[in-house]
């Protein structure tokens, strides 16, 4: 680009990087990222859930599910919580309790202590429906 000034003439050169291809390509990925996260977080816990003959399906996105793995790790819809702070995490994923229903995912090795914990937060906060996932088994 060439800047005339005054009465002189002069040739200058003025370098800008261009930075909004830059910032559009970091905000796809940012929400690549997001989009992915869940997905991949859901797909690497490992619960064995038990076998059942009778069982109904539920939509996964109306419940809210908690998992309980082998290892005694609790995670509230793909998100890892300490067993202090359950019942506080389930309060703000349940803001209108009544109408919602909590799907509790154990391992088949899980005590039934910490199943119970669960399912008795969640009646202590007048959660709908509760439930216990379950793996069909052949008939």
């Amino acid at each position: 680009m060439i800047v005339h000034t005054g009465a002189r003439a002069r040739r200058r050169l003025i370098a800008e990087m261009n930075l909004i291809p830059l910032i559009d390509v970091s905000l796809i990925l940012v929400i690549i990222f997001m989009v992915l996260t869940p997905i991949l977080v859901r797909h690497q816990l490992t619960v064995k859930l038990p076998k059942a003959v009778s069982g109904e399906p539920t939509s996964a996105d109306s419940a809210v599910t908690v998992q309980i793995e082998k290892s005694g790790a609790v995670t509230v819809d793909g998100t890892a919580v300490h067993w202090n702070d359950l019942e506080h995490e389930l309060v703000l994923r349940l803001p209108r309790a009544a109408g919602k229903t909590l799907l509790v995912e154990a391992d088949r090795s899980v005590p039934v202590e910490k199943v119970v914990a669960v399912l008795d937060a969640a009646k202590r906060l007048g959660v709908g429906k509760l439930g216990v996932g379950v793996t069909p088994e052949a008939r």
